[in-house]
């Protein structure tokens, strides 16, 4: 049921073992135990999925993208439907990224200027401009239950003065959309987002720059987009430390079961991605021995299920070659049954993290993942 109390925004940090935290924070709509793992639902829906499905995975939260529910159904359409969760059915927290990655990823789309961004729809070509400002807005008519700023995403690659000029940048519009958000104006909690490519000199002047805004929580950004695994895991380590520990730290866009409790034992509190859901509608699954292509030809009558350490509805009801014989077919329940275990390991796996923290385990779990999920044991 939704949270009503004044205890809206605290996060409480309620055992640690090592650098590793289990945690609560209170939202409008429910608390949050943290680990967690965020199903991505980028327009509104997880894709093949409904509710029921993400509640009986026991999700607890879902992730919206602002620049695609701006452009469809539309904001104010989504406020006079009283909101995404009421539009579509959820009755848990949602959090609502800027759209900012989105738009930076149309390179030839899009203009940043100091006032915001001018970009064309990838879908008709209309022209829209979003400040800072105009974000907090739209995400105010979707009404997620945590916000974020607008940012700028640095593409790999870019060099120190480049990423230097957008930290810049990304900090002043931090600051804009506190100042049109200032605390307690609502009940929605609103995040702040360091950035600095992979500069450590950088990371530490945007972490200084942005805790100095006082956000609900702070989330790094600009990470997996494309550089080397030792390079992320690196930048990781180094910048999640700068965070505040009294409040929710959030790791943008990362989602492979090793990065994630790596990024737990980093600090890290909060994870999304579409990996779970993407792989699943591509055959690749994941199960406590590693990862399972379902298209090989070996489980073509292997009648095991999927995971038999699993007790997902897709593992405690179909074998491996019915998962595969759907998949080869193109059958659209390949994609729900797979996407419902996929989901239900990631969301799982933050609360088996969750709970080797508060049994002070959690470095065993992540010496057995490191084993499951080293680079030449990807495959079952």
């Amino acid at each position: 049921m939704p949270d009503n109390s004044s205890d809206i925004g605290r996060f409480r940090v309620i055992r640690t073992d090592g650098s590793a935290r289990a945690g609560e924070l209170s939202t409008a709509h429910g608390t949050v135990k943290t680990p967690v793992f965020m199903p991505v639902g980028t327009q509104g829906s997880v894709k093949s999925l409904c509710p029921r499905d993400l509640k009986e995975i026991h999700a607890s939260i879902i992730l919206g993208n602002t620049y695609h529910l701006y452009l469809r159904p539309g904001d104010e359409l989504l406020a006079d439907m009283g909101g995404l969760g009421s539009f579509m059915g959820w009755d848990r927290p949602v959090l609502t990224d800027s759209g900012g990655f989105q738009i930076f990823s149309l390179a030839d789309l899009r203009v940043i200027t100091p006032d915001g961004v001018r970009f064309s729809s990838h879908i008709d070509g209309s022209r829209h401009f979003f400040t800072p400002e105009k974000v907090i807005s739209i995400q105010n008519n979707i009404g997620s239950s945590i916000m974020m700023v607008l940012d700028e995403c640095v593409p790999y690659g870019a060099d120190h003065e480049y990423t230097a000029r957008s930290l810049k940048l990304t900090t002043e519009w931090a600051a804009r959309s506190r100042a049109f958000y200032p605390p307690g104006s609502g009940r929605q909690l609103l995040f702040g987002i360091v950035q600095g490519g992979f500069f450590h000199d950088l990371r530490k002047e945007s972490a200084l720059r942005i805790t100095e805004i006082p956000f609900d929580g702070y989330a790094l950004g600009g990470l997996s987009v494309g550089e080397p695994k030792e390079q992320m895991l690196e930048t990781m380590y180094h910048s999640a430390p700068l965070l505040p520990a009294v409040k929710p730290r959030y790791l943008m866009g990362v989602g492979k079961p090793l990065d994630i409790l790596e990024g737990i034992n980093a600090g890290i509190d909060m994870f999304d991605c579409v990996l779970p859901t993407r792989n699943a509608r591509n055959g690749t699954l994941y199960t406590s021995l590693g990862q399972v292509n379902i298209k090989r030809a070996e489980y073509k009558r292997d009648e095991s299920p999927l995971d038999p350490a699993c007790g997902c509805y897709t593992c405690s009801n179909f074998s491996r070659s019915y998962l595969r014989h759907l998949y080869m077919a193109r059958e659209l329940l390949a994609y729900r049954l797979n996407s419902i275990h996929n989901l239900h390991y990631f969301v799982g796996l933050a609360s088996l993290a969750r709970q080797a923290v508060l049994e002070n385990q959690f470095q065993n779990l992540l010496g057995q993942y490191r084993q499951i999920y080293a680079p030449d044991s990807y495959q079952v």
